[in-house]
């Protein structure tokens, strides 16, 4: 008890000396000192932040022409570690053909791309060089994506998507589209892709069909994404599409083998709004629920239009004096970008081109074949 009441008296003395001293630098109109007392006293946040970093790797990663700042917002972690190979993975892509700018792009983009050692990237590289054939192909994925070759550090799982990927009978050039526009399926554990594929085998074999590895084959062509999606997503898709369009078995199977595999891997949220949002534009114009369907049944895609461009475009093809009905025969009309739409209609009026007549058949053309058609019509 003595000892702490001791130890009291001391702090308390102590208290005492600090707050004098603090009060008297603060009398004095010495600029100086209030600022280092406040200096001392409250230490940024910003400051505690970057005294965790490894300056040295900072020092070095802004030499080679990093943008630093975007780098710390991505992956501030990378920062921190006292091993790095940035210095390896420059010399390797440059060497692939890459340039110094085009690495230090990489990194401000990807940081945890200069965790991953020479070694690594040596067999990351044989293998996708199996599927794309030349480093300028990589490069191109890599500038695009660089996130799909440094997020994996698991070439063992790479090689197993491949041959599994394979053994579904996708050709080279398939498993090469998937690389270059989906490439996290490759990133994906390889059972999570097996999971998608027994779910769409179970799908056929349910909707009574008879060649499930062709359906599956068909699907992962036909829509490049739906592995990089959750079986949970496409199933919720695939339910909504037979309840709303009140297809059969059969109805939906032809369906998912064609071009409604187009819209499987969409927000399934998204799809359900605009579903709803095409029902309330057309009801009101006299278009009953079957026309709807049938509508949609014909063309799946419009469900990517969001609710403001299907609603522009309807309403600029109506002011032209197109019939809705016109519209539901030819519902790729809506594939066009409103821009196009609005062009083409103003110059097919010049000519006096009367869309009630003659349809709107010109209006979803490619470039070259509307101005083909255009030249014969004037």
């Amino acid at each position: 008890m003595a000892a702490r009441g001791l130890v009291q008296s001391m702090a308390t003395l102590l208290l005492k000396s600090v707050r004098c001293s603090c009060l008297l630098r603060l009398s004095e109109p010495t600029l100086l000192n209030t600022v280092a007392c406040r200096f001392l006293s409250w230490t940024p946040r910003s400051i505690k932040r970057l005294s965790k970093e490894n300056i040295g790797l900072v020092n070095n990663l802004v030499n080679l022409g990093v943008d630093v700042q975007s780098a710390r917002k991505r992956q501030p972690g990378v920062l921190k570690k006292m091993i790095t190979h940035e210095d390896g993975l420059i010399g390797f892509l440059q060497a692939k053909g890459a340039s110094k700018d085009f690495v230090a792009g990489i990194i401000s983009r990807y940081p945890r791309s200069i965790t991953r050692t020479v070694e690594h990237l040596e067999k990351k590289w044989e293998i996708w060089h199996g599927i794309l054939k030349s480093d300028s192909e990589i490069l191109k994925v890599l500038e695009r994506s660089p996130e799909a070759f440094f997020r994996s550090s698991n070439n063992a799982n790479l090689e197993k998507n491949v041959t599994f990927l394979s053994s579904l009978g996708l050709t080279p050039s398939d498993l090469a589209r998937l690389l270059a526009k989906a490439p996290r399926t490759f990133s994906n554990r390889m059972e999570l892709n097996q999971q998608m594929v027994d779910y769409l085998h179970d799908v056929h074999v349910s909707l009574g069909g008879e060649n499930a590895e062709e359906f599956v084959k068909l699907i992962l062509t036909q829509n490049i994404f739906v592995l990089i999606q959750s079986v949970k997503r496409v199933k919720a898709n695939i339910e909504f599409l037979q309840t709303s369009l009140r297809l059969s078995d059969k109805e939906l199977l032809n369906l998912l083998q064609g071009i409604g595999a187009d819209i499987l891997d969409l927000c399934h949220e998204y799809i359900k709004r605009n579903f709803r949002h095409i029902q309330l534009k057309l009801l009101p114009l006299g278009c009953t629920d079957d026309q709807i369907n049938s509508f949609i049944l014909r063309y799946p895609a419009m469900l990517y239009l969001s609710p403001k461009n299907f609603t522009n475009k309807i309403d600029c093809l109506l002011k032209t004096g197109v019939e809705v009905e016109q519209i539901l025969e030819r519902p790729r009309v809506l594939d066009v970008s409103i821009s196009t739409m609005a062009s083409r209609i103003a110059r097919l009026h010049q000519i006096g081109y009367n869309f009630q007549s003659f349809g709107v058949g010109l209006l979803d053309l490619s470039k070259t074949r509307f101005e083909v058609k255009f030249e014969k019509l004037q």
